[in-house]
């Protein structure tokens, strides 16, 4: 890899609009935001909601212009709820004057209007329209499911209609590709998203004899299965996180598991890099801490669908398991006892993820565009 394609695409591209669903919590998608400001840094930013309080100043030493939903009480907090109100924020922005406009996507932000060249970064297509099984677990009651029960065809219309606007779609994984495809028709190119992997790349192994699992504790992410399995099996857990979903979960644990809550980041490498696996059986469009985990070296039993088949070699950095129940979670952690496992095979596999490749990748994206 070489800085040409950073450079020829900056040259060829002065004026950048990059739009987000909303920056209000840091998290894997923003992560995606940081890294197309390394290709782009004088782009201006577009979101729906802005809390600038928790945002380094490589966000907040740049335009960032807030959709009129900014202006509502608690919108920072509650912007969820405001997913109806979505497409409307995004078409209202004016994007004339601009030669590229890159959406980072999972919802409405590629719905923006543009004569430039449009390229979206496709975390994937709205998980709320096509995926019913994403609100399974949710406590929405009654009225709430038969409210978004009765939304989902409007949202899938828009959805729908908004796709063929990008002149090229980024996928994150190649799970979240075939989503594309079979939701947009529209085709895809798979480009991995950034992994700080450097940091635990240099991160001692040492295996404390527990399994991990690390994630916000909601129902989609499927802790339950983590928690059970353990305590079949009698092995220690340790969770770190925090989540609505918490005492359920806690409920259902044996006297091996430890709940940590959350955990500061600085402490975060130490506690990855002293499991004996991650436990990660829940599915994601492409899954951050799998990889955090494998730059540590430590193997991932993991749910095999979504970004996991991308991210994970099975027998080789990890174990992959279906279907998705206690009970092939707990053959697939004594299938791994059984391995023996490359520290150094798992961590290069990890490699693969960085935030380097993801920036000379999107740079051949755009110019190839």
């Amino acid at each position: 890899m070489t800085d040409y394609p950073i450079a020829a695409v900056r040259d060829r591209f002065p004026r950048v609009a990059i739009t987000h669903e909303w920056l209000t919590v840091p998290g894997g998608s923003e992560q995606v935001v940081m890294a197309m400001l390394d290709v782009f840094p004088q782009a201006e930013l577009f979101t729906s909601v802005y809390d600038p309080e928790p945002w380094p100043p490589q966000i907040t030493g740049r335009p960032v212009h807030a959709s009129f939903l900014n202006r509502i009480p608690g919108a920072a907090r509650n912007y969820p709820k405001l997913l109806p109100l979505m497409n409307a924020a995004f078409r209202s922005f004016d994007l004339r004057g601009f030669d590229l406009v890159l959406s980072s996507n999972h919802a409405c932000a590629k719905n923006v209007r543009t004569p430039a060249l449009h390229v979206c970064y496709c975390h994937t297509p709205m998980r709320y329209a096509w995926d019913p099984a994403f609100l399974e677990g949710e406590e929405l009651g009654r009225a709430g499911r038969l409210a978004a029960r009765a939304l989902l065809p409007w949202l899938r219309r828009r959805d729908r209609a908004a796709a063929a606007g990008p002149d090229l779609f980024l996928a994150n994984s190649s799970e979240v590709k075939a989503r594309i495809r079979r939701f947009y028709g529209r085709d895809s190119r798979v480009l991995h998203p950034p992994v700080a992997v450097e940091p635990l790349l240099g991160t001692p192994r040492t295996d404390g004899g527990y399994y991990l699992f690390l994630s916000r504790i909601v129902p989609y992410k499927r802790a339950d299965l983590a928690v059970q399995a353990c305590a079949r099996l009698g092995r220690d857990l340790k969770l770190a996180g925090e989540g609505r979903a918490l005492e359920r979960v806690r409920a259902q644990a044996g006297p091996g598991a430890e709940f940590l809550g959350h955990v500061p980041a600085a402490e975060l490498p130490a506690l990855i890099a002293g499991a004996r696996a991650l436990l990660f059986p829940g599915e994601e469009d492409f899954g951050i801490v799998p990889v955090e985990a494998q730059a540590a070296g430590v193997p991932v039993i993991a749910y095999g669908r979504g970004g996991a088949r991308d991210t994970v070699v099975d027998g080789v950095t990890g174990v992959l398991f279906e279907p998705q129940t206690v009970d092939a979670l707990a053959a697939a952690i004594e299938r791994f006892e059984q391995i023996a496992w490359s520290e150094e095979g798992i961590r290069d596999n990890a490699r693969h993820f960085s935030r380097a490749r993801f920036v000379d990748g999107l740079a051949r994206a755009v110019l190839d565009a």
